[in-house]
C-alpha cells in the first residue's frame, strides 16, 4: 500500500471525524518492531495489528493540539488478519487506521463494554463514509 493512500486515507478519516487541521504520524511495520514496541510500551508480548501513541494525555493535555500522535501498524499482522477475514490487505489496514485514530482523539475500548460498542459504531460509520 502506498504510502501516498494511507496519506490521503487519513485526512479522509480526519476530516469526519471533524478534525480538519490535525496531524499525526503513521508508521507501517513488521511484526518484530510492532511485538518491540508492544512490549515496552503496552507490557504485552507478541505483535499485534495496531499501537497508538496519543499526543494528548493527563500529563501534557495541550502540548501542541492540533498534533494528535502516532499510529502504528504491522502490515504483516494485517496481511494475515485481512486474508483470515476474508479482506483484502489494503483494507484492513485501513480499517486499522480508522481503529488507531479514534484512539488518538479518545476513544477507548479497554475500559468497558458500552465504550467497546460506542468505538465499534463510530469505527462502521466512518469506514462506510470514507469508502468510495
Amino acid at each position: 500500500m502506498a504510502m501516498t493512500k494511507i496519506q490521503q486515507k487519513a485526512r479522509d478519516i480526519l476530516n469526519v471525524l471533524e478534525c480538519h487541521d490535525a496531524e499525526l504520524s503513521v508508521l507501517i511495520v513488521d511484526d518484530p518492531q510492532i511485538a518491540t514496541l508492544n512490549q515496552k510500551y503496552l507490557h504485552r508480548s507478541g505483535p499485534t495489528n495496531v499501537i497508538a501513541f496519543p499526543m494528548h494525555t493527563d500529563v501534557f493535555p495541550n502540548i501542541n493540539p492540533g498534533l494528535l500522535g502516532d499510529v502504528v501498524i504491522s502490515i504483516e499482522t494485517a496481511a494475515r488478519e485481512g486474508e483470515r477475514i476474508g479482506i483484502g490487505m489494503e483494507e484492513r489496514v485501513v480499517q486499522l487506521l480508522v481503529h488507531g485514530i479514534l484512539h488518538l482523539i479518545g476513544y477507548d475500548h479497554e475500559k468497558s463494554e458500552a465504550q467497546t460498542e460506542q468505538m465499534a459504531q463510530i469505527e462502521s460509520e466512518v469506514l462506510r463514509m470514507i469508502q468510495p
